[in-house]
């Protein structure tokens, strides 16, 4: 039997320690771990022969099972009612919900300011002593609807500034970056961009920032080690390297959601709010800096009551759309670092069964 297996197997309440294992124990696991450990985004990362494993492929399939589940229940009257009560709600965070990722942007840029140093997350550093006013100046662009395009290209300025310094590889991390400048500048003039509202746009953008850093805790699960070994009790009684997977697992489900049907992406973006909070619990300030942007988009995320009524295909194509975003990301994650850091060969090796010189 495999660890897996066994793990559920030897669990007498499942699904309540699921829930547990999901708020608090990837809320830990949700702490950027760029923030606080030593990393190599230039490292070599673990092959996906062991990457793709059975134990892999069971958590999968049991969030396969969750995720259609959402789906079918959308369609009926209990889903119909789960909206309306969200409705109810969230009526006002949907109102203001430009108004809190303002706000909350605001307090981002000015936290920087106030640390200096920093670019846009806590390990993009930098020496350039102008960056902290520019970021002073972009907090102060986000008072007035008219000045939000100047506050919206700073961050585009900042994110290709940090990939001048890092590479772009390493500020594929951070899409939801170029989400909220997007979501800042729409909103400030009107606009939809090509036929997505601002939410819709930022909301994509969240979606692919999170399953791309649920690869990461994949191809280099050891990064989080100094954290596990600091704080044990997050594993929840698994190993580490299945407590890893898991986490990745869920993380990447939850971003998935976030592209889906109304109901699935709201309650995604519910429990991803519930899995950021608890972290900042764990790591205190610099993670609530350097997530605070996130948590207010998934909010305004939760917010927004456009349905378009799920149907029986949405329940049938999930399996299919999300194995497709699944080695989408797996493919392009491997074959960009290939690209980028010249492993190809090991990498190509590794997937034929040759062996490694």
């Amino acid at each position: 039997m495999s660890h897996v297996s066994s793990f559920w197997v030897r669990s007498p309440l499942m699904l309540a320690g699921a829930a547990g294992f999901l708020v608090f124990g990837t809320g830990a696991a949700s702490a950027h771990v760029k923030w606080f450990c030593a990393f190599d985004v230039a490292g070599q990362p673990r092959g996906l022969e062991q990457v793709l494993c059975a134990d892999f492929e069971l958590l999968t399939g049991l969030a396969l099972v969750c995720l259609m589940f959402g789906c079918l229940m959308e369609g009926t009257p209990l889903g119909t009612a789960l909206l309306n009560a969200l409705d109810r709600v969230t009526a006002l965070a949907r109102v203001h919900s430009g108004l809190i990722v303002r706000a909350v942007v605001g307090f981002f840029l000015v936290s920087l300011w106030n640390l200096g140093g920093i670019i846009l997350t806590p390990e993009l550093k930098t020496d350039a002593t102008w960056i902290p006013w520019l970021q002073l100046a972009m907090a102060a662009g986000l008072l007035w609807k008219r000045t939000l395009p100047f506050t919206a290209a700073g961050i585009v300025f900042l994110f290709g500034f940090a990939v001048w310094n890092y590479g772009v590889f390493h500020l594929a991390d951070y899409p939801v970056f170029l989400g909220v400048a997007a979501f800042l500048a729409l909103t400030a003039l009107d606009r939809e961009l090509f036929g997505q509202r601002p939410i819709d746009v930022v909301r994509i953008a969240a979606a692919i920032t999170l399953m791309w850093a649920s690869v990461e805790k994949w191809a280099y699960p050891h990064w989080t080690d100094p954290l596990i070994a600091a704080k044990p009790a997050m594993t929840m009684g698994a190993s580490p390297e299945l407590f890893m997977q898991a986490a990745g697992i869920i993380e990447f489900t939850l971003a998935f959601a976030l592209i889906w049907t109304p109901l699935v992406r709201r309650a995604s973006a519910i429990i991803l709010t519930a899995v950021f909070i608890s972290a900042i619990f764990e790591f205190g300030k610099v993670d609530a800096i350097g997530h605070s942007g996130i948590i207010a988009v998934l909010i305004a995320i939760a917010a927004d009551d456009v349905r378009v009524p799920a149907t029986r295909r949405d329940v049938v194509l999930a399996p299919v759309y999300y194995a497709s975003a699944l080695m989408l990301f797996l493919g392009v994650y491997y074959f960009a670092h290939e690209a980028l850091f010249g492993d190809g060969y090991r990498i190509g090796a590794s997937m034929a069964g040759l062996p490694v010189i």
